[in-house]
């Protein structure tokens, strides 16, 4: 009887502890599994690389019971990729991977929009090269990224020069490799975007022979696709208003925002500090103004015959209030 009752109380106790343990595990798993996940995709030192850096908008997804997950990615045409693929639902990117996204049939919703960044962007020469102007890059080698902001300005520096795409060698590589290759001497100018022009001018001292000014505006996308923002209004709300947020605490903090970058780049601080003195981080949602910008480079591209689609980016726009 003595045995029957302790194996009894035996049961009793393992019972109770298998309950303890599964509460235990609900506790610190279980709240996590009753978020959802939200997945964006980022480049290294973009506003939502800045955002992820200082955790806030984390904290404050997950009061309003969203879990947030990063990705990063080379490029935005990787980026553009994994969203037309749901491995993410939202993106940040330049202004040129949507474009060629959306011509190329890849389901695309723009949700918010940057500041222009034209002072940071433009076309580099070497410091003691005897290109003095546009037009003085005839039958020169000028190393850009294809679907980049790089090609449409280029595209539009030459048109405002009188010139036409071919009368230059256009030499498509990543932009580390045309980094590499401008400092070779390999090619005789680089388009480019920060932190790449201030790392040109800083290290190389190199010569910007035109910035973005007049050109194109380079803007940060927040982008989504239709099906996905359609169903989650709020989601994209939330998301614009803390990442815009973030990007006041940027335009104020210039001294913490550099230190942030610097290790987020892996650059020399000089050269962060160069690109965040001429950058403003404003983000706000779209704008019909914003979405006309975007219609020119989708003209220009379907004009040069870089897309073979003629789309209408004002179908593509989600309006949402911050």
């Amino acid at each position: 009887m003595k045995k029957r009752w302790q194996k009894v109380i035996l049961v009793v106790l393992l019972f109770f502890w298998a309950g303890g343990t599964y509460y235990g595990y609900q506790q610190t798993t279980g709240s996590r599994d009753k978020l959802q996940k939200v997945t964006i995709g980022y480049q290294k030192g973009d506003p939502v690389d800045v955002s992820r850096s200082r955790g806030v908008l984390v904290k404050k997804m997950k009061e309003l019971g969203y879990r947030v997950v990063f990705k990063e990615f080379a490029d935005g045409a990787s980026e553009m990729q994994a969203l037309a693929a749901g491995s993410i639902n939202y993106a940040r990117t330049g202004d040129t991977p949507p474009v060629t996204a959306a011509a190329s049939g890849t389901d695309i919703a723009y949700i918010a929009a940057g500041a222009s960044r034209s002072s940071g962007s433009g076309i580099l020469v070497q410091k003691d090269s005897d290109i003095d102007s546009v037009k003085a890059l005839q039958g020169k080698k000028v190393a850009y990224t294809q679907s980049t902001s790089s090609q449409f300005l280029l595209l539009q520096a030459l048109s405002k020069a009188g010139m036409s795409a071919s009368d230059i060698e256009w030499v498509n590589m990543k932009q580390a490799d045309a980094a590499i290759a401008f400092s070779k001497g390999d090619v005789d100018a680089w388009v480019t975007w920060d932190p790449y022009t201030a790392q040109g001018q800083v290290t190389q001292q190199a010569k910007l022979l035109t910035n973005g000014d007049g050109l194109s505006q380079n803007r940060d996308f927040i982008l989504s696709t239709q099906q996905y923002a359609k169903k989650h209004e709020a989601v994209s709300e939330y998301l614009v208003k803390y990442l815009s947020e973030d990007m006041t605490w940027a335009n104020e903090h210039p001294k913490a925002l550099t230190k942030l970058l610097t290790k987020a780049l892996g650059m020399k601080q000089t050269i962060v500090a160069k690109m965040v003195d001429r950058r403003d981080w404003t983000l706000t949602p779209m704008t019909k103004a914003i979405a006309k910008e975007e219609q020119t480079i989708a003209n220009v591209f379907y004009e040069n015959d870089l897309i073979k689609q003629r789309i209408n980016v004002s179908d593509d726009v989600i309006y949402v209030s911050e």
